[in-house]
């Protein structure tokens, strides 16, 4: 890929390579639209997904995403529902979801309203 503007998704999202954020905003809202089948709050607020990059030209997409646990049984089913939601954003030729254990995740990774959601505040 071309050089990439990133977005380290386990601070606040920086606006910077993503023009006027329009892109950016609709990662984040189709990300919140995908879901463990095991658990009541979606991956984005999990803290699941780490990176997303759009490249200079801004029609390739990059996003790097873990799981709760390695050996998680919906990986597959979580995995395609990412890469098809993030396809239908007009303007990208390509979409790569990839799949990261490092770091491991944790539930500090998780925002006030995930762990609001599942009850560890």
């Amino acid at each position: 890929m071309d050089k990439m503007q990133e977005a380290n998704v386990t601070a606040p999202l920086p606006r910077e390579g993503f023009g006027d954020g329009a892109i950016l905003d609709k990662v984040v809202d189709l990300l919140r639209t995908v879901y463990d089948p095991e658990i009541p709050v979606n991956i984005y607020d999990l803290g699941l997904i780490y990176r997303i990059e759009l490249n200079d030209a801004g029609d390739e997409l990059s996003v790097d995403m873990t799981l709760t646990a390695p050996n998680c049984p919906a990986a597959d089913f979580i995995m395609e529902d990412v890469r098809q939601k993030l396809e239908t954003i007009d303007g990208l030729k390509r979409v790569d979801v990839n799949l990261v254990f490092e770091p491991e995740w944790n539930k500090d990774m998780m925002s006030e309203e995930a762990k609001l959601e599942m009850g560890l505040l």
